[in-house]
């Protein structure tokens, strides 16, 4: 795997493969170091270097990746859960002081967000939501997974598509597409040659199509005083936090990530 990963990710990349094989902690793994392998094992060990070796994905590769303290299965043609957007999350969860808060999460791919809000803010009604059929499929056995109860519906927020009567919101959260068309060529292949095009891009002409169209939706359904959060491309942190402004948000917050880029943004929604 050298070449693909530097030693200390392919040191990390071990112990999830025999993690995965064998069940073996780090600690496990290392006191095992001189056990043979199984026909078996071996096998699928080969199968799984060589579709590493094809730059894929760890977590696809594997099935699934850890997430907020949750595991979460993955799936091609479903987004991978981000370290970045755990710091979103983790925002969401210290800032809320709703008892019995109703959340959508809108465009929830692997169902992450939506789940670890739910197990983590109690009694919270929460509801997920994204236009793939493949996504939507993933969230619910993650959810069955983590049994957590978190309501699922096929919605299309550029186009409105059906028609659904939410109930008043106390938080609106997102991490829509925002990566421009342009930014393909900088990106590593184990993202552009297996994850969904649909989950990550944007045209370059048009780079907040999703937050404007999500900032509407919660203008009209948050409650007075509630809360919409965003994970965003760290280019566009200035311009997102002006459009929220200009449609009627107050207290717009940009945060950095712990890599120190902008990477996510509170509003409140004001009523006069």
């Amino acid at each position: 795997m050298s070449g693909i990963y530097n030693n200390q990710e392919i040191e990390s990349v071990i112990a999830l493969i025999f993690n995965k094989l064998k069940g073996y902690s780090r600690t496990q793994l290392i006191l095992a170091k001189d056990e043979p392998l199984t026909d078996l094992e071996r096998s699928k060990l080969d199968d799984i270097i060589s579709r590493l070796k094809k730059h894929e994905p760890i977590q696809y590769v594997l099935g699934s990746t850890e997430f907020y303290g949750l595991s979460f299965l993955c799936a091609p043609g479903v987004l991978i859960p981000r370290p970045e957007t755990e710091e979103l999350v983790d925002w969401i969860i210290r800032e809320n002081t709703t008892l019995r808060p109703t959340i959508v999460d809108i465009g929830t791919g692997t169902g992450c967000i939506a789940i670890a809000l739910q197990k983590n803010i109690p009694e919270s009604h929460v509801m997920a939501c994204d236009i793939s059929p493949v996504c939507l499929e993933t969230a619910a056995r993650n959810a069955k997974l983590n049994k957590s109860d978190i309501a699922l519906f096929q919605y299309d927020i550029i186009n409105n598509v059906p028609a659904v009567d939410f109930p008043e919101l106390d938080i609106v959260v997102s991490n829509p597409p925002y990566v421009r068309e342009s930014e393909k060529l900088l990106m590593e292949k184990n993202v552009t040659d297996f994850e969904p095009e649909l989950a990550l891009f944007v045209p370059d002409e048009n780079p907040l199509i999703f937050y404007e169209q999500i900032a509407g939706f919660a203008r009209l359904n948050l409650k007075n005083g509630g809360k919409l959060y965003f994970e965003i491309n760290e280019l566009f942190g200035e311009e997102c936090c002006n459009m929220l402004i200009e449609k009627g948000f107050v207290q717009v917050e940009l945060k950095k990530d712990i890599n120190g880029k902008d990477r996510m943004i509170r509003s409140i929604n004001r009523r006069d």
